[in-house]
């Protein structure tokens, strides 16, 4: 049993974040995330267990288009494909021996600061069975940044966690 395996039982979703290949250096921005090839020098920020994700929506753009002569409908064709962002909550980030990790506060932190270039995170968010050791669904998302962090109200009787929410904007989904 892995350090962090007791922790996730009582949540259902995992989640990784890998640093995103630099478009810079030559390396593809999408079709292959840092966390599925992380031999391509994927660097972790994190791993965390949630009780809630959502967000795991594609939306395609669909252009109508009227055709003379034809009165009896509309010619529908596929534009972009839109993704939502995903909606992490009541989770936190952990490091290997269970103890909260800050590296997802520094992350937005930093951006907030003006750090440039953005640092982009690929990630994985896996759905866990009942038992918490069986991955049931594995969702890949690809050039990830933090759009809002919502921490938990502060109540010495309830021991909340570290996290409420985390919304992350990407640039691709697929489950794999």
């Amino acid at each position: 049993m892995k350090s962090d395996d007791r922790f996730l039982r009582a949540f259902r979703f995992h989640v990784q974040l890998r640093r995103s290949p630099d478009e810079r250096a030559g390396l593809a921005p999408t079709g292959v995330t840092a966390v599925a090839a992380e031999s391509a020098g994927g660097a972790a920020l994190s791993d965390g267990a949630f009780q809630e994700v959502s967000g795991l929506e594609v939306e395609l753009d669909i252009a109508e288009h009227l055709e003379g002569g034809r009165n009896d409908g509309v010619i529908r064709q596929v534009g972009r494909a839109k993704y939502q962002p995903l909606v992490l909550k009541r989770g936190m980030f952990h490091s290997a021996s269970g103890t909260l990790d800050r590296s997802l506060w520094q992350w937005l932190q930093s951006i907030a600061a003006g750090t440039r270039p953005i640092p982009r995170y690929d990630g994985i968010v896996e759905v866990l069975g009942e038992t918490g050791d069986d991955v049931v669904a594995t969702w890949e998302f690809e050039r990830g940044v933090p759009a809002r962090v919502r921490g938990p109200e502060l109540n010495a009787k309830t021991g909340e966690i570290a996290i409420e929410e985390l919304h992350i904007a990407h640039e691709g989904l697929r489950l794999t």
